[in-house]
């Protein structure tokens, strides 16, 4: 049947008109944590029947909210036959940082998809745990937050051969905890204007979503970027910039330029693509300068967002620019606070600073434990036309770092070393390996998943020269001198 074109991050659609939605990119889905996890279904049956179906209506919708969208994003959203999907088969085990598929096709169309297939991971959850232990599995899935969630779990418990368990489900109760939660955070920022909601990629569903931001709103937070609850709840469509856009431009300031100089709207830029002090920041501030007075933002998102909080104000101050600061990623109430009281001590004006909370506030709320942070999953852009790309940030120490290229996974079925490896699409198959991205349900369960160093994956060299090959490029004197 297909999603409503609306059912997507409101940057999807900034993003696209900043960009090149006809253009043919890869995306990765992965989990970056959990162990041996297993694929509950036919992926690619999964996400075609969540390709969009656009309507007049939508569009119109968008117009009316600073997303009018051109020729070429109408052209590449209707492209679905030029989606390829290249998928671990239903049943496959994996393990953390395996790309579990590729999506490669028209740029708008394969972005438009992330926080719906994000929710795969749920899926994948629920299925491991039955798979691993049904006790420990009916006390994770006992108290639900709605009836799609529930449906969820039944579909997959079906599809993996377990019996259904008691569960309850208690949308009013998920409620009241998100309420307080919101409550909590307007209390910290003194006004619910400051805060906007960003929790679509980590829902379960559409459903649950739906009852987070109605509790948003009952608290006086107006603003989200799931454009189709905006469009359902009366509530306003946010997002500009997230890491795609500027990998797709392979450099800050030209990604940067892209959004200020092909949409009318304000801009906000988002500092750690790269690095966020020796790039993003400086590049941002430079555009600024150019208009001081239209209004843009500058995102912090990653590493040590205190350091760069102070950097960036005490810079934006000895420079005389006031960008509007917004601040993301892993915040709650207590560190709301802490920067509200470095607001205070910078004396920034209060609507120059704003808060944007996603899983805080959706997923941590869940009476379930399967959250998308439980397992880290991820959806990156890997490749932009014909050139492999990466997110770096501000944590290769951490393991965030991104895939570039078009990964594909190859499973060791004899002899010694890692039980996966991170190769390239159309690498030659490693002597005692099977390639096991596009394999069919039979190959995969003749695959083993245990062994010694079983949950040791590694880059084949190929993936690897692509690592380096972009770390030069980014960092040609190297990270640490350039940090």
């Amino acid at each position: 049947m297909g999603s409503s074109l609306l059912a997507t991050d409101g940057y999807k659609f900034s993003m696209a008109e900043a960009g090149w939605p006809l253009r043919r990119e890869t995306f990765y889905y992965s989990h970056r944590k959990g162990g041996q996890q297993v694929v509950p279904l036919d992926i690619e049956s999964y996400v075609r029947g969540l390709l969009p179906e656009p309507t007049e209506s939508d569009y119109s919708y968008l117009a009316r909210n600073s997303y009018e969208m051109g020729a070429g994003f109408k052209a590449a959203i209707q492209q679905k036959e030029k989606l390829v999907i290249r998928a671990l088969p239903k049943g496959a085990r994996f393990y953390a940082r395996e790309p579990v598929f590729t999506l490669t096709g028209p740029s708008a169309l394969v972005s438009w998809l992330e926080p719906l297939v994000l929710q795969l991971n749920f899926r994948i959850q629920v299925a491991t745990q039955a798979l691993a232990d049904r006790e420990a599995l009916a006390k994770a899935v006992a108290v639900l937050s709605c009836e799609e969630e529930k449906r969820i779990v039944l579909e997959t418990l079906d599809a993996v051969g377990v019996k259904p368990v008691p569960m309850k489900v208690d949308p009013e109760g998920y409620y009241a905890r998100v309420l307080a939660v919101v409550h909590d955070l307007v209390d910290a920022v003194k006004d619910p204007s400051r805060i906007f909601e960003v929790g679509l990629r980590a829902a379960t569903c559409l459903e649950q979503h739906e009852i987070a931001l109605r509790a948003c709103k009952d608290a006086g937070v107006m603003r989200t970027s799931n454009v189709y609850g905006a469009r359902k709840l009366g509530m306003i469509p946010v997002g500009t910039m997230g890491h795609e856009h500027v990998q797709r431009y392979g450099e800050d300031e030209a990604a940067f330029r892209a959004i200020r100089e092909r949409r009318p709207e304000r801009s906000s830029y988002l500092l750690d693509t790269y690095d966020t002090l020796t790039s993003g920041l400086p590049k941002a501030f430079r555009i600024i300068h150019e208009a001081p007075d239209a209004g843009d933002s500058i995102r912090f998102d990653s590493g040590d967002k205190k350091k760069q909080y102070t950097q960036a104000v005490s810079r934006a101050q000895a420079e005389g620019i006031k960008p509007v600061l917004i601040l993301e990623d892993g915040l709650d109430a207590q560190a709301t606070r802490e920067f509200e009281a470095m607001r205070v001590e910078y004396g920034w004006e209060p609507s120059k600073q704003f808060y944007g909370y996603g899983g805080f506030i959706v997923a941590r709320t869940m009476a379930c434990p399967f959250t998308r942070d439980r397992v880290a999953a991820v959806y990156k852009l890997s490749r932009t036309g014909h050139v492999p790309t990466m997110k770096f940030g501000n944590e290769l120490a951490e393991g965030k770092q991104s895939i570039p290229g078009v990964p594909v996974v190859f499973r060791r079925r004899s002899g010694a070393g890692p039980i996966g490896l991170i190769g390239q699409e159309g690498e030659p198959v490693p002597e005692g390996y099977e390639l096991l991205s596009g394999a069919t349900p039979e190959t995969a369960s003749a695959i083993p998943s245990a062994g010694a160093e079983e949950q040791r994956v590694v880059y084949t060299p190929t993936t690897q020269k692509l690592v380096e090959e972009l770390l030069h490029r980014h960092f040609p004197r190297g990270r640490a001198q350039q940090s």
